[in-house]
């Protein structure tokens, strides 16, 4: 018995010490977290698992910003969780390359409607620079430098991104076959030769020329300027990447907007900004190249279908896309996708062509549904058009001078993985 007694005894002292220590230990915690809140262990432990963000930049002209544009910035998002984007500069690009088409202030509406941009720094100089890199890595918390596998050479005839290389922080993306913006441009100037020519009207659309493939590998326009013609390849699964994953809910209330979307310009992103606020949900319809023939004249669309599609898609105002829509707005379409709104803006083409004049939203009007949404920017394909042809021979230099670099490129082209 006394054997037991002292055994108990034992056991009670040990739980009180047990739970005194533990009491202890407690207020210890406490008293420290409220004196000193950063050494809270609670808090030392969320430090921990708390990382930093990895912030990737990305610079570029971005002159008549295109998918090949939009394709490389999701890639150069892929290499990290926030992407920072340097527009660089009409300056520094009229220095480098010559005059660009879109200026500064259109440019970086451009970039900045890009969904997969996280922020964007005005005036980026060309070549990244010893102190614009230290500014980088400081100021921007950068941690990585991307660029495209495509070589940017300096006039001097060096390698824009030598130091960022150098330093160990410099990534490498595949680049975006099919399009180029010397490849537009040279898509206008054709365009401005052939509407001055005599020939005939079987070679009179762009659109079967460049979309379809009806072409030579180069074309010289009879200027020896041999403008590389390219060729877009769609894939389903590029149309995937640039996709949304989220349909819309059976609540919301779905805005429609359509067009010919072609160039894609500041204009178009301005006009789907406002078009989204009015809604949950905002669905694109995107004509087909034929209908925007038919209703634009024979030398449109400049950009395919396809092409028009995912410029269209990379913009973070939309939710969704009809590749292909038609013209005219039907009962069953609007009950199909469960359209609340259809809207369009003040501004539009300048037809100077014969056309029916049917009117596209006489559904929607007479279901009173149809908004007309004051246009913020009075720019249009034509007016993007027009900068080319009243600056041809500007243009034409430099697409000479890139065109040959292009040419080398291809020549020494060789396959990269990525997408």
């Amino acid at each position: 018995m006394g054997s037991d007694g002292g055994v108990e005894s034992s056991r009670r002292f040990l739980s009180t010490w047990l739970i005194g220590a533990l009491v202890a230990g407690l207020s210890a915690v406490a008293l420290t977290s409220a004196a000193w809140p950063e050494l809270s262990p609670l808090n030392i432990v969320g430090k921990r698992k708390k990382k930093r963000p990895i912030r990737v930049y990305m610079d570029g002209c971005f002159d008549m910003m295109h998918y090949g544009h939009c394709n490389a910035l999701r890639q150069a998002r892929a290499l990290g969780d926030q992407l920072i984007v340097g527009v660089v500069s009409d300056a520094e690009i009229i220095a480098n390359k010559g005059p660009p088409v879109t200026p500064l202030d259109e440019r970086m509406l451009m970039v900045s409607a890009v969904k997969w941009v996280d922020e964007v720094i005005p005036d980026a100089p060309y070549a990244i620079t010893e102190e614009f890199m230290r500014k980088l890595f400081d100021e921007y918390n950068i941690d990585y430098i991307i660029h495209g596998d495509d070589p940017c050479i300096l006039p001097d005839g060096t390698d824009a991104y030598a130091l960022a290389k150098k330093a160990g922080r410099y990534k490498q993306i595949k680049r975006t076959e099919g399009v180029s913006s010397t490849d537009i441009v040279g898509r206008m100037l054709l365009c401005v030769r052939e509407r001055t020519s005599s020939e005939s009207p079987s070679h009179a659309s762009l659109q079967r020329q460049f979309s379809h493939g009806h072409n030579q590998k180069y074309d010289d326009g009879g200027s020896g300027s041999r403008t590389r013609v390219s060729h877009f390849l769609p894939t389903s699964r590029r149309i995937v990447q640039f996709s949304n994953e989220k349909g819309a809910g059976p609540n919301a209330r779905i805005v429609y907007i359509d067009g010919a979307f072609d160039l894609f310009h500041a204009g178009h992103v301005e006009i789907l900004r406002l078009a989204r606020g009015l809604g949950d949900f905002l669905l694109v319809g995107i004509h087909t190249d034929q209908t925007v023939s038919a209703n634009r004249g024979v030398h449109r669309p400049i950009m395919s279908l396809h092409e028009r599609s995912l410029s269209v898609l990379a913009c973070r105002y939309v939710d969704e896309v009809i590749i292909g829509a038609p013209w005219e707005i039907s009962k069953d379409m609007i009950t199909t996708f469960n359209i609340s709104l259809v809207v369009h803006g003040t501004v539009a083409e300048d037809d100077d062509f014969d056309k029916d004049h049917r009117d596209p939203y006489e559904v929607p009007r007479s279901m009173d549904i149809v908004k007309v949404l004051e246009s913020p920017l009075d720019i249009t394909t034509s007016t993007i058009i027009k900068r080319i042809v009243s600056n041809h021979e500007a243009y034409q230099k430099r697409n000479e001078r890139k065109g040959e670099s292009e040419r080398k490129y291809y020549e020494g082209k060789s396959f990269i993985s990525g997408d």
